[in-house]
């Protein structure tokens, strides 16, 4: 079986788009968020003899699947086969090609032939057609997207970024946005064992940062803490959420400060959290902090920031709404009753629900460390908050479920506690105003076109 795809990008030639393929992160880039792929091993790129190991999980199977490349022809085209996999054969071949008016046509050549016997069945022709269908629609997009990010910024050098929490969803995505587009990663990682190349040693509870290493960097972006959301809040847990956040920034900030050279911008997350329940009203940067758990530790969290600000630091604290991506977070964990049709509104559905497409978060991440002047808090939140209950709805839609269980407001009380009582029934209206005014275009400004690009709903 062959299938063809293919999507044209004005504006980038065929060489940037190819080198864009050849960096770190790309694949990862690629890889749709729904799609549960793990990157076991990978050595040599997409030139020839370059090979892929990857980890395929469906449901509560998975499957071990690797590639080889071959026929690398620069600027042009390289191909993928599969050595050993689900697949009786798989040949993937990329082309790039110019555009008569300017431009590059990306085509994806496929010769496929499923596997025999019981998985033939499940990986059929048609399966196979339906999938790829949606996997180079997701691909198509991203890549336009990603492409047109980088644009912005490519008469800017490019960065060397260290990056706290590297291991979660918003770091691992910043840092492939980040490499594919030509600049340094460093992780900060915990484990003196795992200090390379790419790693920055700390430990916020001793205090100790590897100066030396962090001097490497033009910016910091910090984005640890404990999860908030993983369990109900008992004391232990509240203290570590508080700590987390409170003393990592601390130390940054103070570090940071005195440091002769290195780091000069510090973007350092923060949550919508800080306005606690406001209702209906409408939320900007200069609303004042509310009242609650969360809201205290925001206010303690970006406090904690204020030693860089005072030595002329740079720092931008982004208050995050919920970062939408089927791979984590609140989405990932909603995910499975509203496939199963049992999801509904959570108690009146009226709170707001202040939400942020994961790319458009990245973005503009990259966007706050290039832009001058953006200082102080930015609600890093889509332009258009929705309430709970037209978030619901939209999910239905994308999935194809129903919404019709509501979970009332002593339930959710009653299951999670304090947790739920703030992470799930209060509500802020927040509006992205300072991002707005820097220049910032959001690719996803309705709640129901990003749910339906990151679960591959589209079309």
């Amino acid at each position: 079986m062959r299938l063809t795809y293919s999507t044209d990008l004005p504006g980038h030639d065929p060489a940037s788009v190819f080198d864009w393929h050849e960096r770190p992160g790309a694949l990862e880039r690629l890889t749709p968020p729904w799609g549960e792929v793990e990157v076991l091993h990978r050595e040599g790129g997409i030139r020839d003899g370059g090979v892929v190991r990857l980890r395929v999980h469906r449901g509560p199977t998975s499957f071990r699947w690797d590639l080889r490349h071959r026929d690398y022809e620069q600027g042009r085209q390289f191909r993928d086969e599969q050595t050993a996999g689900p697949l009786k054969s798989w040949v993937h071949t990329h082309r790039f090609s110019p555009l008569p008016e300017g431009g590059t046509r990306v085509e994806d050549d496929i010769e496929v032939e499923p596997p025999l016997g019981s998985a033939g069945a499940t990986l059929g022709p048609a399966f196979l057609k339906r999938e790829l269908g949606r996997l180079f629609r997701f691909r198509y997009r991203r890549l336009f997207t990603d492409l047109a990010r980088h644009a912005e910024f490519r008469e800017r050098a490019r960065l060397t970024v260290a990056i706290t929490g590297a291991s979660g969803m918003i770091a691992r995505n910043l840092t492939h946005f980040l490499t594919s587009g030509g600049h340094r990663v460093l992780a900060f990682v915990r484990d003196s064992r795992r200090v390379g190349e790419g790693a920055i040693y700390w430990n916020p509870a001793t205090g100790e940062v590897d100066v030396a290493r962090l001097a490497e960097a033009d910016a910091v972006v910090h984005l640890a803490g404990t999860s908030i959301a993983a369990g109900r809040w008992t004391e232990d847990r509240m203290r570590s959420i508080r700590e987390s956040r409170v003393q990592g920034t601390e130390l940054l900030a103070r570090t940071l400060a005195g440091m002769p050279s290195g780091p000069r911008v510090l973007v350092s997350a923060s949550a919508v959290g800080y306005y606690g329940d406001r209702g209906e009203d409408v939320l900007d940067e200069g609303a004042a902090a509310g009242k609650g758990f969360l809201a205290d530790v925001c206010r303690a969290w970006e406090g904690a920031a204020r030693a860089a600000e005072r030595a002329g630091i740079r720092v931008v604290l982004l208050r995050g709404g919920v970062a939408l991506s089927p791979a984590g977070g609140a989405l990932g964990q909603m995910l499975l009753p509203f496939k199963m049709g049992v999801g509904g509104r959570l108690g009146s559905g009226r709170q707001y629900l202040s939400w942020i497409d994961l790319d458009d978060l990245v973005a503009l991440i990259v966007h706050a460390l290039y832009t001058e002047s953006l200082a102080g808090p930015v609600n890093a939140t889509a332009p258009h908050p929705v309430t709970n209950a037209t978030f619901t709805a939209a999910l239905g839609r994308a999935l194809g479920r129903p919404t019709v269980v509501p979970v009332p407001a002593l339930a959710v009380k009653a299951m999670f506690g304090q947790l739920g009582t703030e992470a799930l029934l209060w509500g802020q209206r927040v509006h992205p105003v300072k991002a707005t005014k820097a220049g910032f275009r959001f690719f996803y400004e309705g709640v129901e076109e990003s749910l339906r690009f990151q679960l591959g709903r589209e079309g």
